[in-house]
Parts: C-alpha cells; structure tokens; sequence
C-alpha cells in the first residue's frame, strides 16, 4: 500500500468502523504532506452497530435495515442496506455550527482540520484518580516540556483511557438511564483547558469519551470555547494508546453532510516507523 492512496482507499468505508487495528504500510512518497519514509496504520473508530452508544436524549440510535441479500433474478448476488442515525453519537464529528452560530457546517470543514499532524495528550493518570477528571492547561504545559510546543494546524487528542469501557453503556457513561443525562460521569476539558488549545489555533481536538465536556457538564463550554473559535471536535474514538505523544497524522473523514452539525467518522491514523 502507498500512503499517496490512503484518502482513496478510507472513502468507501465511512460511517461503518471497525475493530482497532495497525496496518503496515510500504515506503511511499511525501505527496499530500505524508512523510516518505514508510509507517503504519491505525484505526481509531469504534464499529457502528446496535450496541453503539449515543447521548442519553437521543431519539434513536444506529439503524441497519436489510434491503436486499442473496441471488437476484440474474443468477448474481446482491447485498444492500438502508441506514438511520443521529448525527451525534459512537464515533463521530462535531461540526462547529454544533455550538456556535455562523461556524462552519460539517460540509464546510476544511481537509486541513481532519488531515494534519497530531499530538496525544494523556490525562489517564487523572481519569483513573476522578470518572471527572479534565484536560487542564497544566497538562498541556507539562506535554509542550517534554515534547515540544504544540504548532498552529496540529489536531490534538486527548487520551483518557475511557474507549477500554466501550460498549458497557454505564461504564462508559457513568449511568445508564434512558433519557436522562443528569448524572453522567466521565473526562473531558475544562474551560481553562479549551482556551489553552483555541489560543494555540489547533486544527481540531479529539477525545477517547463520549464529549469534549466532561459528564456533568451543564453549560457544555469546552464546546462553546472550541467551536466559538471554529474548532471542531471528534469523540467516542478508540485505540489512542497506540499512537506515540507526536509524529502521528490524523485522518478524520465524516461523512460530507450539507448543512450538517456533525456526522459519523471513520477516523484513522498514520504513525511514522521508529
């Protein structure tokens, strides 16, 4: 496989996941921003199904109809499925527009902010202490120490360790009520957290929970900070652990939904050989 065909080769398979996996990849050439040495793939979604977790109000989950499965009258086989989600829930987009007026709509993204380099910031000493725990500026300033300062256009992801939990509904939530979001329990980025990232003019930021706020969050201002400044956000992914703290580039493809506030993802990532 050449990195130069990576974009072509993730579009068919958007908004259907799959279990985290590395993929080797073959020495390739630095089109597209990709370096030439050679490197492996990961895949950080979660697999859309019946048992993908969606917010606690949601008014549906993942639907899969079976339209068509087996021999046709022309002695071929044929297999098709109609489909039904809310935008927001298992691994997905947030658009901007999601919690700021005027902001980009998910169709309107730039590729910049869902294909660019990343750094993984651990907070899962912290989540481990507190189910409440967050991303504060003190974590960012620790990481920047020790790896470096975190450059304009880089997509940053936070690393809890809460995707382990997936899909234990309660374990991942923190509680398992239908229609009730008033007691969820589990990490994300405070306010203080979500100005440090906006003022270093990331790409976009990215979470292994089920929002950028953390659970009992009411006012949602991570969102507000980070959509505000036209930042957009990627939850519920998966397989952070194997991502190094920098040289990794993302790439996050939603589903390309006009007008959209967020939309299903296959997400994956390119990580540099040692």
């Amino acid at each position: 496989m050449r990195i130069r065909h990576l974009v072509i080769l993730l579009l068919p398979a958007i908004g259907c996941g799959g279990a985290p996996a590395a993929e080797p990849a073959t020495p390739a050439t630095a089109a597209g921003g990709f370096p030439s040495a050679g490197g492996r793939l990961v895949d950080l979604s979660h697999s859309f199904d019946d048992k993908t977790i969606y917010w606690p109000t949601s008014p549906s989950g993942f639907e899969l109809e079976r339209l068509s499965f087996g021999q046709t009258p022309g002695g071929f086989f044929y297999a098709a499925n109609s489909m039904c989600a809310p935008e927001h829930g298992g691994t997905h987009l947030d658009s901007p527009i999601h919690f700021a007026e005027g902001k980009s709509t998910t169709e309107a993204i730039p590729l910049s902010r869902l294909i660019a380099p990343a750094v993984v910031i651990d907070i899962g000493e912290a989540a481990k202490a507190s189910p409440d725990a967050m991303l504060e500026p003190q974590h960012i300033e620790a990481f920047e120490k020790q790896h470096g300062a975190i450059a304009a256009g880089t997509i940053v992801m936070v690393r809890t360790g809460w995707s382990s939990r997936w899909p234990d509904r309660k374990a991942y939530m923190g509680d398992d009520k239908p229609n009730d979001a008033s007691n969820l329990h589990f990490p994300g980025i405070s306010e203080a957290g979500a100005r440090a990232l906006a003022k270093r003019r990331i790409a976009a930021v990215g979470i292994d929970t089920a929002s950028i706020d953390h659970g009992p969050s009411k006012n949602f201002i991570a969102h507000q900070v980070l959509m505000g400044a036209d930042i957009p956000a990627f939850e519920n992914v998966t397989a952070l652990d194997q991502l190094p703290p920098r040289g990794a580039v993302v790439i996050a493809l939603p589903m390309k939904i006009t007008g959209g506030s967020g939309g299903p993802l296959r997400i994956a990532a390119w990580v540099p050989e040692p």
